[in-house]
């Protein structure tokens, strides 16, 4: 059978699909792309499986370019164009695309690319796909309490194919590390892990990075970039620029998979970071105090103070508060709720699960 012909009438299947907040639209040529791990060939293959159902036009053309049939037979040498011709194909999905692997796209009625970062090629409506947040986390869960499901986003992280391992996830984070990375990548991850949620420099990376492996600068430079680009890294601005970027991973829970190092402290505070990140709300550090929004609001990760504990160390900071116009301070917290003011300024803490749900989405400008 011609290899085209055999994806074509073979398209891979999922066992079960937890709805996602992101979709694919229906119109338009769409560039999908987002970090490893985070779910995009699941969401893909959701979409082909519903126009399955629905034969609702031509049967699409899925192609994972990861394909190991096509390491002997390459894309640009089979006869793609005659092939959408011949069967009328009306769409065609590229997964794991990178820049380059196709000199043009073929002529078709929509493209639907997915790759690790977006594609610089013009008419493509570009889609950006997270990791899960919390309330994604939760349509994964079987049951249970609310307390049940905080623990097991605890243990499990964002990547959908551990939230849907259950609880014992080591040996599948072994897998997704040896597979999704190269060993020099792998190498640098374990720095990144190291050191997360602290203000770094891509040269502080290097640094580190050369103490304990044999990997040239350019690389690392280069896979830094890579890595934000890909959404698997940030660096977030900090008010006060001398104290640097602040370094966070894109998964709490592989973070601490990676490195003992790294203290409940650091894994709540990448939870509330990567929560912001997630909602595409626009914001700056403010040194070790939090994250401040544009609406003069301080998020403050505090798993644990007691409200006495929080009334003294806000008074202590009062005089930042005022130099940064300050006007509301949301505590999280892993279960306290209290609410309390100083001088004008509304303090609010909030349990995790429900900030992190009740927290509404904002646009980027």
């Amino acid at each position: 059978m011609d290899l085209l012909e055999y994806y074509h009438d073979n398209p891979p299947q999922i066992e079960r699909f937890t709805v996602r907040k992101t979709s694919i639209p229906p119109v338009d040529n769409v560039n999908l792309y987002g970090a490893r791990g985070s779910g995009k060939t699941a969401l893909a293959l959701d979409y082909v499986d519903q126009i399955l159902k629905t034969q609702n036009g031509s049967k699409p053309l899925y192609i994972d370019l990861e394909d190991p049939n096509l390491i002997l037979n390459t894309l640009d040498t089979l006869p793609l164009q005659a092939y959408i011709d011949e069967r009328k194909i009306d769409e065609l999905i590229l997964d794991h695309y990178e820049e380059g692997m196709l000199e043009t796209f073929p002529g078709v009625k929509r493209i639907i690319v997915i790759s690790r970062v977006p594609i610089r090629t013009p008419g493509f409506a570009a889609v950006q796909l997270f990791p899960l947040d919390y309330e994604e986390f939760l349509a994964f869960e079987t049951g249970g309490t609310s307390t049940v499901g905080f623990n097991h986003f605890l243990k499990s992280g964002t990547l959908p194919a551990m939230a849907r391992q259950g609880k014992h996830t080591t040996l599948l984070m072994k897998q997704f590390f040896q597979q999704q990375f190269t060993p020099n990548e792998q190498a640098l991850i374990l720095i990144l892990a190291r050191y997360n949620t602290q203000p770094m420099t891509i040269h502080q990376i290097y640094t580190f990075t050369k103490e304990h492996f044999k990997i040239s600068k350019d690389f690392v430079y280069r896979a830094v970039k890579q890595f934000v680009d890909e959404g698997l890294l940030y660096f977030i601005d900090n008010v006060d620029k001398r104290s640097g970027k602040k370094m966070i991973l894109y998964d709490f829970a592989f973070a601490k998979y990676l490195t003992a190092h790294q203290p409940f402290g650091s894994q709540f505070d990448s939870m509330v970071a990567l929560t912001l990140l997630k909602h595409t709300m626009p914001f700056r550090t403010l040194g070790l105090h939090g994250y401040l929004s544009l609406d003069n609001e301080l998020i403050t990760p505090a798993p644990f103070e007691s409200e006495e504990a929080m009334w003294v160390k806000s008074q202590n900071k009062f005089t930042l508060f005022k130099k940064y116009g300050i006007e509301k301070v949301t505590i999280v917290s892993i279960a306290n709720t209290y609410r309390f003011e100083i001088e004008k300024v509304h303090f609010e803490a909030l349990p995790f699960h429900e900030w992190s749900i009740g927290h509404t989405e904002e646009p980027i400008d």
